[in-house]
C-alpha cells in the first residue's frame, strides 16, 4: 500500500468535512440572524403600535366631556394596561441593545407621564398637557429612529 495516497486520501475527507463545516456555520449564522431580525422587527412594531395606541387611546379620553374626574382617572389607569406597553416594555429592555432599551423606556415613561395628567384636577384645562404631548410625540420619534437604526445595522 502506498502510504502518500493513503495520507492524500485522508487529507482530502479532512478538507472535505472542514469546508463542508464552515459552510454549514456560515449558514447557520445567516438564518439565525434573520430570525433574530423578524423577532425584532415584530416586537419593535407591536412596541410602537401600543404606545400609539395608548397615546390616541389618552387623547380621546381626555375629551370625552362626559365623563366625572374619578372615570377618567380610572380609564386612564386601563388603558395603559390594555394595550400591552407594560410587558412589551419588558420585553424590549430584554432584546433591544442597551441603548434602544434605554430609549424604549423614555418613551414609555412619556406615555405614563401622559397617563399621570389625569390625576390632576381638570385634564380638560390641564396646561402641563401640551408639553406632555409634545415630549411623547419627540420621545416616539427618537424610538423610531432608534429601532431602524438597530434593523439596518445588522
Amino acid at each position: 500500500m502506498d502510504w502518500g495516497t493513503l495520507a492524500g486520501t485522508a487529507l482530502g475527507a479532512v478538507l472535505g468535512v472542514g469546508t463542508t463545516l464552515v459552510a454549514e456555520r456560515a449558514r447557520w449564522r445567516r438564518e439565525h440572524t434573520a430570525r433574530e431580525r423578524a423577532v425584532k422587527q415584530q416586537l419593535y412594531a407591536e412596541y410602537l403600535g401600543a404606545l400609539s395606541l395608548t397615546t390616541h387611546q389618552l387623547r380621546d379620553l381626555k375629551r370625552d366631556a362626559g365623563l366625572s374626574r374619578e372615570e377618567r382617572i380610572r380609564r386612564a389607569g386601563e388603558v395603559l394596561g390594555s394595550t400591552a406597553a407594560y410587558n412589551l416594555r419588558y420585553q424590549m429592555l430584554i432584546i433591544a441593545p442597551e441603548p434602544l432599551g434605554t430609549t424604549a423606556d423614555q418613551a414609555f415613561r412619556c406615555v405614563r407621564d401622559l397617563r399621570d395628567r389625569f390625576d390632576g384636577p381638570d385634564v380638560g384645562t390641564d396646561p402641563e398637557w401640551s408639553p406632555t404631548m409634545s415630549a411623547v410625540s419627540e420621545s416616539l420619534k427618537s424610538l423610531r429612529a432608534a429601532m431602524r437604526s438597530d434593523l439596518t445595522s445588522d
